[in-house]
């Protein structure tokens, strides 16, 4: 299995998704943008975002289908129920360009944990999306979900655009 890493997004490619699915989130700027850990879902890349450190990470359910908790919440979460396909031209790895001490230490433990933890993570994000495909998650659940084959479309799409150009 390959290392998983933390990236960020390229923010054309999310503006671009955000015409399809308001459920995409922003980057919020370039001092604090989007990041996430990718990996392979039915051949498709994958984009899931990290939530950065909250007090109330600490007391989610551990065992909620749509986020897995770093270090029990300590180091924030990924939030499974957001991710997106993304195409590998519009991700760029986070530990070479970041400057702040703190920062760092954080996208470092945040990365030795997932690794730790990666099949956990891969099989939960397996399980969210067979329960996703065949329709098994309550409506509450769902609704805070992405539209991944709508965005699985959009991003082919986006891939033939970027190739034309």
């Amino acid at each position: 299995m390959k290392t998983l890493k933390i990236y960020y997004i390229d923010d054309k490619y999310i503006k671009y998704l955000r015409k399809f699915d308001n459920k995409v989130a922003f980057n919020k700027s370039k001092a604090r943008p989007y990041v996430g850990v990718v990996y392979t879902y039915n051949n498709q890349t994958y984009f899931a975002p990290l939530s950065s450190p909250k007090p109330k990470h600490l007391t989610m359910n551990k065992d909620a289908l749509d986020i897995f908790k770093i270090q029990d919440g300590e180091l924030g979460i990924v939030n499974i129920n957001n991710m997106i396909p993304t195409p590998i031209s519009c991700l760029t790895e986070v530990l070479p360009l970041v400057k702040d001490k703190q920062y760092k230490k954080l996208i470092i433990e945040q990365t030795t944990y997932l690794n730790k933890h990666k099949s956990k993570l891969l099989s939960k994000v397996k399980q969210f999306r067979l329960r996703y495909d065949k329709g098994h998650l309550s409506s509450r659940l769902r609704k805070r979900c992405c539209d991944f084959k709508l965005l699985e479309e959009k991003c082919k799409e986006y891939e033939k655009e970027e190739v034309a150009i």
